[in-house]
Order: structure tokens, then sequence, then C-alpha cells
């Protein structure tokens, strides 16, 4: 049985601990956070065996087989490095990965050298009717992939990133170009900076288009009060479509004809947060077996996020990947 621990108890860490229930190959045992009465909180309710103040102190006395990183974007490499120094095999850390040029670059730098395994928290992939829609687009039921439609309507930082790992995952290909364009910053908010709406047009290696909406700009596929529930992605192939929103699905293929129903989010995030964590493991147990949202994945996927950023600045088509400089918001932030 492996070992975890958990370095924040803010409200997305509630996630990561609540799937031990359902993790077949790990415990939960330490967690850490510098705030006594949150930290007492999250253990007792979560029914942690042992706590810390100290990050430092917690990786040396348990010494785990992987490290939930629960923090702000601006402490990724921070803690990458931290893992690494203390020896951990692999982290797990929330999205987004990186906001702008300076912290991508140096995560793309760490990672060439790193032994630790670096997961990002896109844990929609692992989710029990993602993997099913998957399963049918990858077996080549709706015929080739053509168009790939997704959108959010919280920002590219926000949520957008949830959608573009899914936008890579149905395509089963890298983006090689990307239009984008943005507006609006009223939610440019410090932990998570980005325009308020974007927009991007993605051509894949595999001659699949992409189209990406995030903002007030995306439709509206849920209670229009709960914002962080309108992701969405349809694919459409030669021969047919699956579409998977937050609360339901549809598709139409030549075996199944056409089909739809609905589906409880919350249970199928907890089932998809455990498939994640058992498959860190079994990453570590057989590198054949490689994680979907490991960093070169992931890293591809903010290297599109920052060529949208690129290309709303020049109004031109930025091809991918490219080598971002500067700082990408600042300047975004100034146009807008």
């Amino acid at each position: 049985m492996y070992k975890s621990c958990c370095l924040g108890c803010g409200p997305r860490a509630r996630g990561h601990a609540d799937a031990y229930r359902f993790v077949k190959t790990a415990r939960l045992e330490a967690v850490c956070d510098m705030n006594a009465e949150r930290l007492g909180k999250f253990a007792d309710e979560f029914k942690v065996p042992r706590r810390y103040s100290d990050v430092r102190e917690m990786l040396a006395k348990e010494k785990p087989d992987l490290l939930h990183v629960v923090t702000q974007p601006h402490q990724r490499l921070e803690f990458f490095q931290l893992a690494e120094d203390f020896g951990v095999p692999a982290v797990l850390v929330e999205k987004p990965l990186c906001l702008d040029a300076e912290d991508f670059n140096a995560i793309a730098a760490f990672g060439q050298k790193a032994k630790a395994r670096i997961i990002v928290n896109h844990q929609l992939r692992y989710h029990p009717k993602t993997l099913e829609l998957m399963e049918i687009v990858r077996g080549g039921e709706i015929g080739e992939v053509r168009l790939l439609d997704g959108s959010a309507r919280l920002p590219l930082a926000g949520q957008g990133t949830h959608v573009l790992n899914l936008m890579f995952a149905y395509a089963n290909a890298r983006p090689v170009r990307v239009f984008g364009q943005a507006s609006g910053k009223r939610f440019w908010i410090p932990h998570h900076p980005c325009p308020d709406s974007a927009v991007g047009e993605l051509v894949f290696d595999s001659g699949a288009h992409g189209l990406l909406a995030c903002g007030d700009n995306a439709p509206t596929v849920h209670d229009p009060n709960v914002s962080w529930m309108h992701k969405r992605v349809a694919v459409y192939g030669t021969q047919g479509f699956v579409h998977w929103t937050m609360n339901s699905w549809e598709l139409c293929t030549p075996k199944r004809g056409y089909q739809r129903g609905e589906k409880e989010y919350r249970d199928e995030d907890v089932l998809g947060q455990a498939a994640m964590t058992d498959a860190i493991f079994a990453w570590l147990e057989d590198a054949a077996k490689p994680h979907f949202n490991r960093l070169e994945v992931s890293l591809a996927e903010s290297n599109t996020v920052l060529g949208l950023y690129q290309s709303a600045l020049e109004r031109a088509i930025v091809p991918l990947p490219f080598t971002p400089a500067g700082s990408l918001l600042d300047a975004l932030r100034a146009t807008l």
C-alpha cells in the first residue's frame, strides 16, 4: 500500500482527500497547512492520522510516495523542487500548471532533469462517463475526428484548462497552431489572472480542428447561477458524435444510434479523482503505463494557452509549440 501526503487544506483539497474512500492502492497518511484551525478540521473530517504545519518536516518524517500540492499557482516550482529534494516519487498538483511565460519556461526546464513525476489535477479526464465516451471515439465509432468544440463559462485560467485537457484527450493529438482572441480584465485576480473571455481555434497534427470558448460567450448548459458547471466538450466525426457536459451526455453512432442521459457530477467526480490517483501508482509500478495528465502533456496544454495569448497580442496565427518570452500576461492586460 502506497503512502500519500497532502500540502494545503483549502477547499480544493477536499476533493483530493475525499477520493481516498475509493483509491485502491494508497492511503492518505498526513496533511500539512500553516493554518492550525483549518488543518485540524480537515484532518478530523477526513480521518487523516498525522498533521503538520511545516512541509519539510512532513516530507522528512513521512517519506511519501505521492505528494498532493493544493496551493496557489505561483508556488508550483517551489514545491516541485522541494519534492525532488526529498526524493518524493510523484507529485499531483492542482491546475493550472502555470500562468505566464516565466513560470512555464522554468517548469519546463525543471521537468527535463527531475526524477519526480509531475501530474496535473485535471480529474475530469478520468470521470467514468468521460472514459466511456473516449473509448467510443478512439475505437473509431464516430469515424475520423474532424471537429472538437469545447467551452466553459468561467475564464481560461479558472476552468478552461479542464476543457482544453479534454480536447487534447479526445483528439489524441497535439495542436500545431492556434488563432486566438481575448477581451476584458474584470476577472484579473492575483492568483488566476487571465482575460474575462477568450476564444481559440486550434489545428491538431491529426488534421482535426478545435474550437475553445471561455467566459460569457460560452454556452449555458446548466443552472445559470452555478457558473463553474458550464463545462462541455463535443467531438464530431465523419460518422457520428459524442457530447459531454458536467451533468449530461449524448452520442450518435451507426452502431448505437442516438442516445442521451443524465449523470450526477459529484458522484462522477469523486470516482474520477480516485481513478486519476490510482493511475499515478500504476505509472510508478510500470513505466509503460504513463499517466494521461503527466507533465509532458500538461506543458503542451499550457503552451497552447500561452500561444492563444500571443495570438491575441499579435492578431496572428501562432505555430505550436512556441517559446514564450517576457510577461505575456502584463502585455495582454495592457492591451485589454
